[in-house]
């Protein structure tokens, strides 16, 4: 199902259950039938804000995640509910409701922290939800974001140059969204009018001083500038001025509502509809839904045996998933299409091996439209072996058909030979003439039968092998033959014979040749598509860290700017090393390129040569045919 099945409510993705997280099977398997790159919002906030509202505003509804009124928190661990995507056609929106954090019933905020993380990795598009306003209280509740580096890896080891991991933390994190709630404050700035933009901006600048307070004031403002280079806000005033409205929210109609809060609301989903991207991971790797579901288990999973949630080891699960569906789909492929254009016999070994390699070309675009990470080609090499497997099969399947349709037509036009033969007919003066005459009018009729396939000259070869005994006894018992007349004859014969022989090791050297050929383009038909593929990855990869430096030099020059010079030359390590990796693959992707090309190339090569697994029973089951019932 390419969109997935419809959901009328929500469902809990993640459950939290005495502070120990669970993914619940029957929301991952609803993912599992999304074909379709999904769109992913995740909203998170201290409880009671008012988030589950927002997100049934984005899905269209007054009702669907759980609102209350109470000072208790509704929403526990992470809710999701998956709608066709309201302006991106063949997309999926995915809305993320998580538990309120500092939730006074939990006890443990470490919990929170793990929410807080799962809701950044999962999503593509991160909606942070305050009451008031953006102050010092709101930037410390929001705590969170400081232990990121603590709860979250890019990488599965550590670098060896000393770069922190949290440099690449931009590649691949969301865009940043604070939704600040009954907001009550005039947007200006020294008396002038101000965007919401300027004000988040405004909030996060750093305080200067180099006290302790100023540096724990300023750690979650640093990490939303390093962390989220797309940074957007929105502010709402109060829905109603009524306590009881508010109370049942859900229930009221919008006319009753405050218009300014209306208009607020409309343009924050109006700007999630257009604006928020599909979810991607590094190097510009699609996540649909099928992909969305391995991630949440695999996260999920990290936590629960306590360790922290990596993205390179969650690549790593998803590809090694992927890439082995793709192989099977990509030689599914071949076999169906294999199947559909080939009629059994062929004339000639070319006529399958074309059809061959044309399906081979479909089922290797197949492969590299579905894999990515495939490390060292090994699944590449997988799908190159089990296609060569297939192809000899259909090899042996031709051949089978060749050898029981040429000795269908042998038998069927011998008929006549064999009765003459057992009625003695040959058996008398002359004789031997007729019976050379009454031959040749055979091998001149099975001349004539179209498409005997690749088997035609091996089975009459067998034939005429199998009358030779007969063939000399009629000679022999021709009396109206002199003995020099006689031994002529069996001279010729033996020409005769010889002449085939070589001509059946002429076509057999011909389909050697035409075997080894094909093998050749189905390397390079291999080698081409992977080049494609590399060279496309490595221009996502220079492209993906051009984005990060940019970021980074941003950064460091606001950070100047605003008179933290010292802070601004720490960034120089991230930058330099950002600069050099970028360099190295703009300047020097040759040799790697050709080097993996070079390495893979006599991999599969040693497969392409290698005995087929079956070979052994071809020539046996061949052979069995040949002997004539």
């Amino acid at each position: 199902m390419a969109s997935g099945p419809t959901m009328m409510a929500p469902i809990c993705l993640v459950e939290n259950q005495n502070q120990r997280l669970k993914v619940n099977q029957q929301a991952v398997e609803i993912l599992d039938k999304i074909a379709q790159p999904v769109v992913v919002v995740a909203i998170v906030g201290l409880y009671r804000t008012g988030k589950s509202y927002l997100m049934n505003c984005l899905a269209g509804q007054n009702n669907g995640f759980p609102l209350g009124s109470t000072v208790q928190s509704e929403t526990k661990g992470i809710w999701m509910w998956c709608i066709p995507h309201p302006s991106k056609p063949n997309h999926t929106l995915v809305l993320l409701d998580t538990e309120g954090l500092g939730d006074v019933e939990k006890g443990d905020t470490k919990n929170d922290s793990w929410i807080f993380a799962l809701a950044v990795l999962l999503s593509s598009t991160f909606v942070y939800n305050s009451m008031g306003t953006i102050n010092h209280q709101a930037l410390e509740q929001l705590h969170y974001v400081t232990e990121l580096t603590e709860l979250i890896r890019a990488k599965s080891s550590p670098r060896p140059d000393g770069v922190e991991d949290s440099t690449e933390f931009v590649g691949f994190f969301p865009d940043f969204i604070w939704a600040v709630r009954d907001f009550t404050l005039e947007l200006k700035l020294h008396g002038h009018p101000i965007t919401e933009d300027d004000y988040l901006e405004n909030a996060v600048k750093l305080i200067p001083g180099n006290n302790l307070k100023a540096q724990i004031s300023n750690q979650p403002r640093e990490c939303i500038r390093n962390f989220f280079p797309n940074r957007k806000c929105f502010v709402f005033d109060r829905p109603s001025s009524d306590k009881i409205l508010l109370a049942h929210i859900e229930d009221v109609p919008e006319d009753e509502l405050d218009p300014n809060f209306q208009e607020q609301t409309k343009n924050f989903c109006s700007y999630i509809f257009t604006n928020a991207k599909t979810k991607t991971l590094r190097e510009g790797i699609i996540v649909n839904g099928n992909r969305l579901g391995t991630l949440v288990v695999t996260y999920v999973d990290a936590i629960n045996s306590g360790a922290v949630p990596c993205l390179e080891n969650a690549v790593t699960i998803l590809a090694q998933r992927e890439n082995s569906a793709a192989v099977q789909k990509a030689a599914d492929h071949y076999s169906e299409q294999m199947a559909q254009h080939v009629r059994l016999p062929t004339d000639t070994l070319q006529e399958l091996l074309d059809v061959h390699m044309a399906c081979e070309k479909e089922a290797i675009v197949i492969f590299m439209e579905h894999c990515f990470k495939d490390k060292n080609q090994e699944f590449q090499k997988m799908l190159v072996e089990i296609i060569k497997n297939k192809k000899e099969d259909f090899l042996l399947q031709n051949e089978e058909a060749s050898v029981k349709y040429c000795w269908d037509k042998l038998n069927h036009l011998s008929k006549a030979l064999m009765e003459s033969i057992s009625a003695g007919k040959f058996f008398v003066p002359g004789g031997y003439k007729l019976y050379i005459e009454t031959k040749k009018n055979i091998e001149q009729d099975y001349s004539q039968v179209p498409r005997k396939g690749v088997k035609a000259n091996e089975v009459l070869q067998s034939f005429l092998q199998s009358q030779a005994p007969i063939e000399n006894s009629i000679l022999q018992s021709d009396k109206a033959l002199t003995n020099a007349e006689k031994a002529i004859a069996v001279e010729r014969a033996r020409k005769e014979a010889a002449e085939k022989e070589l001509e059946l090791l002429r076509q057999k050297h011909m389909e050697q040749q035409q075997q080894e050929e094909a093998q050749d383009r189905s390397l390079e038909e291999n080698k081409g598509q992977l080049k494609e593929k590399l060279e496309k990855e490595r221009e996502n990869y220079i492209r993906e860290l051009e984005r990060i430096m940019e970021h980074k030099l941003k950064v460091r020059e606001d950070l100047l700017n605003e008179g933290f010079r010292k802070k601004s030359e720490e960034m120089d390590a991230e930058i330099n090393y950002l600069k050099n990796i970028v360099y190295k693959n703009t300047n020097d992707n040759t040799p790697f390129i050709s080097q993996a090309l070079d390495k893979f190339a006599i991999e599969i090569t040693s497969i392409l040569s290698a005995p087929a697994k079956l070979l052994g029973q071809i020539v046996k089951g061949v052979s069995s045919l040949f002997k004539k019932d």
